[in-house]
């Protein structure tokens, strides 16, 4: 993969995770495991929370069960998890760098949506307090015949409302779930964070330390028709 990928090209559609992505929530998913652990008197398995970044929190319950030894707590510690965060993000909404600028510069010259491993409530919610909401034509999240990330199904999904063919989209995530998601149904990825050395460095086309990285934003204003 290579940045040129990105750089070279004009998406037709850009599909956003919303955790860690354009939300400040990976910290309150975080804060919600510790809280969770410690209502039921567990203790986090080293590096747990690596494992869990990105992960469905019906599926980040079940690791926790397992990986403690109590596999009867599965739906408790899902259950726990997900209240727990809720009320985090309700207290603290906050989106990350440079992702208003770069929602609202896009939205305005191509078809927006978020595929998300989060609640549909939870994931509007955030956005609407955020005044992003309405730039979103469409919101993609897991559940019934959609399955979570790492399937592809969301960002599959989210390509086809928004009108275009997998290949000529764009995610946008900061999770290796996420973009093995998004890779895996056809999508070009820009990976946010730290580019992590080997294979995995190969789930993104380009990696940028935040989406106020500004080569990227001459390239959105150069490339969306800003």
């Amino acid at each position: 993969m290579t940045a040129d990928r990105i750089f070279s090209w004009s998406p037709s559609a850009i599909v956003f995770d919303c955790d860690g992505t354009l939300m400040d929530t990976e910290r309150h998913w975080q804060e919600a495991r510790n809280i969770t652990f410690r209502i039921f008197g567990l203790k986090p398995p080293a590096g747990f929370a690596e494992r869990a970044k990105g992960v469905h929190y019906t599926e980040c319950g079940a690791l926790m069960a397992q990986e403690t030894g109590k596999p009867d707590l599965v739906d408790d510690l899902a259950d726990t998890l997900l209240t727990t965060f809720t009320a985090l993000v309700e207290q603290d909404p906050v989106t990350m760098p440079g992702a208003a600028a770069l929602v609202r510069l896009a939205a305005r010259h191509r078809p927006l949506a978020v595929a998300s491993n989060c609640p549909r409530a939870m994931v509007e919610s955030c956005l609407d307090r955020a005044g992003l909401l309405t730039c979103f034509e469409h919101v993609v999240v897991a559940g019934d015949d959609v399955r979570p990330k790492p399937e592809p199904d969301v960002y599959r999904a989210a390509a086809r409302l928004c009108g275009v063919p997998p290949e000529e989209a764009l995610a946008v995530e900061d999770s290796l779930t996420g973009m093995e998601s998004a890779r895996r149904a056809g999508l070009r990825v820009i990976g946010i964070g730290t580019r992590p050395p080997g294979p995995d460095a190969e789930q993104a086309d380009l990696w940028v330390t935040s989406l106020a990285d500004a080569e990227l934003l001459t390239w959105a204003r150069s490339r969306l028709g800003a």
